[in-house]
């Protein structure tokens, strides 16, 4: 199980005709932080001609988009479309226009959002967010050194490692790599170690 979404808070820009076009984009969870940034967006562009907007949210699978004054279909479902066909989740975008003098047309229009969307989706970097168990390790000291090892080779990504009198390893772990670590772990300690799955979480994985 895993989505795809919006790695960090980005924008970019260009101008058409005169025209200048700001892309923000911003990774949210929910409806409040989705709002909260467009908000913010519209106070920061208080004088710019539109501040148009389009989310997605994994949370009860909502989309949502504003023209912001612009010809209707011109603009928010051109932003919402490039989100939707990067099937890209959990994310807000918000296209400012500054209006340059210039009418651009009901096709200009919808170009332009949409490269306004796309910018800023490239400026803040598409990642895969993979659901993974959250798993615990405890081992002597001589087979730490194997189990270093063997953690990334299979697709896992170490958090922390607490050394006492034996040596407690956390780490993520995609849920469809935890069998084949499993049967690895067991195989190279002749079934004396064994993982213990202390949660559930979706990650960035690599």
């Amino acid at each position: 199980m895993e989505y795809r979404t919006i790695a960090k808070a980005s924008n970019d820009e260009f101008v058409e005709k005169k025209s200048r076009f700001i892309g923000y984009i911003k990774p949210v969870t929910t409806q409040d932080e989705a709002v909260a940034f467009i908000n913010d967006m519209k106070t920061k562009h208080w004088d710019a001609t539109h501040n148009v907007y389009a989310y997605v949210l994994r949370d009860g699978q909502t989309r949502r988009y504003s023209d912001d004054g612009e010809p209707q279909g011109t603009a928010g479902i051109p932003v919402l479309d490039v989100l939707i066909k990067e099937n890209l989740t959990d994310c807000v975008v918000v296209a400012t226009r500054y209006f340059g003098g210039t009418l651009l047309g009901t096709g200009g229009l919808v170009r332009a959002y949409s490269h306004t969307a796309k910018i800023a989706v490239e400026a803040g970097g598409i990642i895969t967010m993979k659901l993974c168990k959250v798993l615990r390790v405890c081992c002597d000291y001589n087979f730490y050194g194997r189990l270093n090892s063997l953690i990334p080779e299979c697709g896992g990504v170490i958090d922390n490692a607490d050394f006492a009198d034996t040596v407690t390893v956390t780490f993520k772990m995609p849920t469809d790599d935890v069998d084949n670590f499993e049967k690895k772990l067991v195989d190279l300690s002749f079934g004396k170690f064994k993982s213990e799955e202390i949660g559930e979480v979706f990650e960035a994985m690599p």
